[in-house]
């Protein structure tokens, strides 16, 4: 519990830096978001005015403390654009992304584990060469251009899914999968990829133990053996899940432009576009503290994988 508590105090400072840099580099981005909302038409006097109403008049410190006033209130602001609360927007765009972000993590896991463990199983030959050359193909090629070949071939040519838009699952479980099946294939070779890598390189590193080798020639069968391997090499597997967090945020914001998904990565390249700050400000804040909480329960988790760690 002292652990746990301090790892938790210790998220406070780090989420004050991500909101000090946030903050900076929003407002220090070329771009004036008064003169884009008021059009090509508007004159100075509009334009001073807009930045009066909106209070991008003040001074640069003055608006911070502001911003993190309210955001401690729990207030994330008004969207510039809009007028409608931050809050508002990412609640309706949270559905696809918690959709997308669920899915791609089970089909890594239930993929990924396996097919590096049998790649360390058959190091060598020719069904690790294989899952090597997937491993390396899926984690060179870049997601966008996957993307478009998975709605060339499975969505025009062969018809089998919808080539772009979401369905919610409040219209039927059929649908909501079928919307979601190539968005996450998508995004999930990255991810096996990597994962597939990191289990395949420390199981093989743990089936060089001695006691590994106590265990075949004492008869212990192929399955229980590995088995056994994976619980000692789940530690890095599991900080490797915790680390791809990163990769899977930034791949939805890419993966829900690409299939046309109205997500929250989709209202991010709006309000990039747009230099809606609040929007901006908020989606940043909020993936920040998502990954930084995910690796607190992957660090928790390691006195599950091995009761010898103490913290």
């Amino acid at each position: 519990m002292a652990y746990l508590l301090r790892r938790l105090l210790a998220t406070f400072p780090v989420m004050g830096v991500v909101a000090v840099i946030v903050f900076m580099l929003i407002h220090l981005s070329p771009g004036d978001p008064a003169a884009l909302i008021a059009g090509d038409l508007a004159t100075e006097e509009d334009i001073a005015n807009l930045r009066v109403v909106l209070g991008l008049d003040q001074p640069l410190i003055q608006q911070f403390f502001i911003w993190l006033t309210r955001l401690l209130s729990g207030d994330l602001g008004v969207s510039i654009f809009t007028q409608v609360p931050v809050s508002q927007l990412l609640a309706q765009r949270l559905e696809p992304t918690l959709s997308i972000a669920v899915l791609t993590m089970g089909l890594t896991l239930i993929l990924a584990v396996p097919l590096g463990t049998l790649a360390a199983h058959q190091a060598g030959k020719w069904i690790d060469r294989c899952v090597m050359i997937f491993s390396v193909l899926a984690f060179s090629l870049p997601v966008f251009l996957i993307g478009y070949l998975l709605i060339y071939t499975l969505s025009i040519q062969l018809n089998w899914f919808p080539v772009q838009g979401y369905s919610r699952i409040a219209d039927g479980v059929g649908p909501w999968f079928l919307s979601l099946v190539l968005p996450c294939t998508n995004l999930a070779l990255v991810y096996i990829a990597l994962v597939t890598r990191m289990t395949r390189a420390t199981v093989l590193e743990v089936l060089q133990e001695d006691y590994i080798r106590t265990a075949r020639a004492k008869g212990l069968g192929a399955i229980p053996v590995l088995m056994h391997a994976l619980r000692n090499a789940a530690i890095p597997i599991a900080t490797t899940v915790g680390v791809g967090m990163a990769l899977l945020i930034g791949g939805v914001v890419v993966t829900e432009t690409v299939f046309a998904i109205p997500g929250v990565g989709r209202l991010v390249i709006d309000s990039v576009q747009r230099h809606d700050y609040p929007v901006i400000q908020s989606v940043l804040l909020i993936s920040a503290g998502v990954y930084v909480l995910v690796n607190l329960m992957i660090d928790l988790s390691y006195r599950f994988f091995d009761p010898r760690i103490q913290y």
